[in-house]
């Protein structure tokens, strides 16, 4: 049977659905610029302030804790007041906080602006919130919408970033967050312009999701055994993507003797696959078995780690081949999980579920950038980081096979 969305799809959305993909899109390309940004600009704070590596990686990592405790809060934000409060929301403060950082003249104001402003905004504007909002305001083709909405995320570096760079090259770094100041803020009245009926999410929000406290839903959710499942799956995702890879990718490659320019054109590639892969995961995740589909994801992803083993002494193709076959399987993962949780966990709840979820991708992440350095500072190699990666999608495999044996919580959503 056809499913159907949540009152709070809100009519005013199904006219105008795409423009909620093309907006999610684009919040999620400002968003993920500003977080890349930050590595491309490390080098230039440290000649100009002084600053070091480690303390700016530090700022960085606090913005990381504080996008994982945001997380549950934005997701049940959406649930409540729709996509375009929520949205809105996230880019002001992402456009207040790049402006901080663009006129920054000291520590205590790149603390405020970046690991402060930006971060609120980082964790609203996030994967779970576009994928929640898109979920809700398509009643067919949901899988592809969400892949192509939240594919911005990773759009967003192979675009964006490369502009900035550009930026930088004949003008000051401060352009460059100040131009993802002016992009964010300019994004707030076209969203409001195009998604003008929040009737429909308020007043479904009185009689549905704002009955029940923050902590209500969090019992219900965590009683959900598919919770459990795509939790610690997505942890494990957060470790192999975020954490592992775009944290030491370009290190590792450097450690293997290439030079920086085929290492940024690799991991450029990386970025333009992944954002196809997310469109394909989409696509397929209407049409296949998805807990099939998401194990299948994470098991092609533990073998392209084999890849990883052989770079050192290989040639330069190897390391465009890891890109390729990665990139294909990187963020994959989100339309495929967003479905799940919409259909396993309920649909009612899903923003903040996803929220939840989203927080554990966050602290996978952590953690592997944290255990890859210490890694490589006692052992000299990266080998104990990709292998625990590939042993550990191997468990996340395991775990999203479980959901078949697990009912949706909707008839309606197709397992």
């Amino acid at each position: 049977m056809t499913p159907t969305p949540a009152n709070h799809d809100a009519p005013g959305w199904r006219k105008q659905p795409w423009a909620l993909v093309a907006f999610g899109f684009l919040a999620l390309a400002l968003a993920s610029s500003g977080r890349a940004t930050l590595s491309l600009l490390m080098p230039v704070w440290t000649r100009e302030f002084g600053w070091t590596n480690s303390y700016i990686s530090g700022v960085g990592a606090a913005a990381l804790i504080v996008m994982a405790i945001v997380a549950p809060f934005a997701g049940r934000m959406i649930d409540k007041m729709g996509p375009r409060f929520t949205l809105n929301l996230g880019m002001g403060l992402l456009g207040v906080g790049c402006a901080l950082v663009a006129t920054m003249n000291g520590k205590l104001m790149f603390v405020i602006g970046y690991a402060g402003f930006c971060a609120l905004g980082f964790g609203i504007v996030a994967s779970h919130v576009v994928a929640t909002a898109v979920t809700r305001s398509f009643s067919i083709q949901r899988g592809v919408a969400v892949g192509t909405a939240t594919s911005g995320a990773t759009g967003g570096q192979f675009v964006i970033v490369p502009l900035i760079a550009v930026l930088l090259s004949f003008a000051s770094w401060r352009w460059c967050f100040g131009a993802l100041s002016l992009g964010s803020l300019a994004l707030i009245p076209c969203i409001r312009a195009l998604m003008k009926d929040k009737a429909g999410a308020r007043s479904d929000a009185a009689t549905d999701s704002q009955r029940s406290s923050f902590t209500q839903d969090f019992g219900l959710i965590v009683r959900r055994p598919a919770f459990h499942a795509l939790f610690w799956s997505f942890l494990i995702c957060g470790f192999t993507s975020t954490g592992a890879i775009e944290t030491h990718l370009l290190p590792y490659a450097a450690f293997c003797g290439f030079p920086p320019v085929q290492s940024a054109s690799a991991y450029g590639l990386l970025s333009l696959v992944n954002l196809f892969g997310m469109i394909g995961a989409g696509w397929l995740t209407d049409r296949v078995n998805r807990p099939t589909l998401l194990a299948s994801i994470y098991l092609l992803r533990g073998l392209t780690y084999i890849v990883l083993f052989n770079l050192p002494g290989a040639n330069v193709e190897m390391l465009f081949l890891f890109a390729m076959l990665f990139g294909v399987v990187d963020y994959s993962t989100v339309p495929v999980t967003a479905s799940l949780a919409a259909s396993h966990i309920g649909i009612s709840v899903m923003g903040q579920a996803m929220g939840m979820i989203a927080a554990g991708h966050a602290i996978g992440a952590a953690l592997a950038a944290y255990f890859g350095g210490y890694v490589f500072d006692n052992t000299g190699d990266y080998d104990l980081l990709w292998k625990a990666s590939l042993w550990l999608l191997v468990g996340a495999g395991a775990m999203a096979l479980l959901v078949l044996r697990m009912a949706p919580i909707s008839q309606r959503t197709p397992a």
